[in-house]
C-alpha cells in the first residue's frame, strides 16, 4: 500500500441511530462478529449503512450467490440498539484510521456508549469458559454494577478493540465496555459467541432464538470430530507398525 488507509462510514439510511452501538469484528475464532451476524439475522434489523476502505485490501462476502458489503451498520429497533457487524479483518496497522471512521460516524449522532462481543484465543480452564468485562467506569456504572459479569484479570486490547476503549478513556469516544470469552481458533467458535448473545441479552433486555446457532454448534463438533477420526486413521494405514512409538509404560494398553 502506497499510503494509510482511510475509511468512510456511507450510510443508506436516514433513519436515526440507537444510544447503544454493539460491535463484532473479525477476530481469532470469530466469537463476536458470529454473534453479531446472528443477532442481526434473527431479529428485526435494517441495515442503516456500510463502511467503505480506501488503499485497503478489502473483501466482498457473499451468500446464495448475493455479494454483500463487509462491514454493515444495523439499525435493531425492537432492541433499541446499532449493531456493527465486521467481516473485514483489520490488521493493527490500520485499526487507528478504522476507529476515526467510526468516531467520525458516531459524533454527530445520539450515540451514548459502544459495547463491543470480542473473542480471545487465551489459556483457559474448563471451568473459565464465561463472559467477563474490560469496561471504562461510566460503562460500568451504567450496565455493569448490577450485573454478575466479572472483570477480566488483566492483559492488553490492541487492534480497533484498544483503539475504542483508549479512546473512551480520554473521552474521546462513548464509555465504552468489551465483552470477553475466550475463544479456540481457527473458528467459528460458535459456543462462545452464545456465551456473549447471553451476556449482552440479559444487559440489554432483549430476547434471540439462539436453537439455530446451538444446532450449528453441534454440527461443528461433529464435523470436526469425524474429521480428527478420518486423519487418526489415515495416519496409522499409513505408518508401519515397526516404526510406530510407543510409551514406556504399557499397563494401560
Amino acid at each position: 500500500m502506497g499510503s494509510d488507509p482511510t475509511f468512510e462510514v456511507k450510510e443508506s439510511s436516514d433513519r436515526q441511530s440507537s444510544e447503544s452501538l454493539i460491535v463484532g469484528l473479525s477476530h481469532f475464532g470469530m466469537a463476536g462478529l458470529t454473534a453479531a451476524d446472528y443477532l442481526v439475522r434473527q431479529v428485526d434489523s435494517e441495515q442503516i449503512g456500510y463502511i467503505s476502505p480506501d488503499d485497503f485490501p478489502a473483501i466482498t462476502p457473499f451468500e446464495d450467490g448475493e455479494p454483500r458489503h463487509h462491514t454493515r451498520l444495523y439499525h435493531l429497533p425492537e432492541a433499541n440498539v446499532t449493531v456493527l457487524v465486521g467481516e473485514l479483518f483489520v490488521p493493527v496497522g490500520a485499526a487507528h484510521s478504522f476507529t476515526d471512521a467510526i468516531m467520525d460516524w458516531i459524533e454527530p449522532k445520539a450515540i451514548g456508549e459502544i459495547a463491543v462481543l470480542h473473542g480471545v484465543p487465551y489459556p483457559h480452564g474448563p471451568e473459565e469458559h464465561s463472559v467477563f468485562h474490560v469496561s471504562t467506569p461510566a460503562y460500568q456504572t451504567r450496565r455493569l454494577s448490577k450485573t454478575e459479569v466479572q472483570p477480566l484479570g488483566g492483559g492488553l486490547l490492541d487492534g480497533v478493540v484498544g483503539e475504542i476503549v483508549s479512546r473512551s478513556l480520554d473521552d474521546g469516544a462513548p464509555p465504552a465496555g468489551v465483552y470477553v470469552t475466550p475463544t479456540h481458533p481457527p473458528g467459528p467458535d460458535i459456543d462462545a459467541a452464545i456465551l456473549l448473545l447471553d451476556a449482552i441479552q440479559d444487559i440489554y433486555g432483549f430476547t434471540v432464538d439462539e436453537e439455530e446457532l446451538k444446532q450449528r454448534s453441534e454440527e461443528l463438533k461433529q464435523y470436526y470430530t469425524e474429521l480428527a477420526e478420518r486423519i487418526k486413521t489415515m495416519n496409522e494405514a499409513e505408518q508401519p507398525l515397526g516404526t510406530r512409538e510407543y510409551p514406556e509404560d504399557r499397563m494401560y494398553m
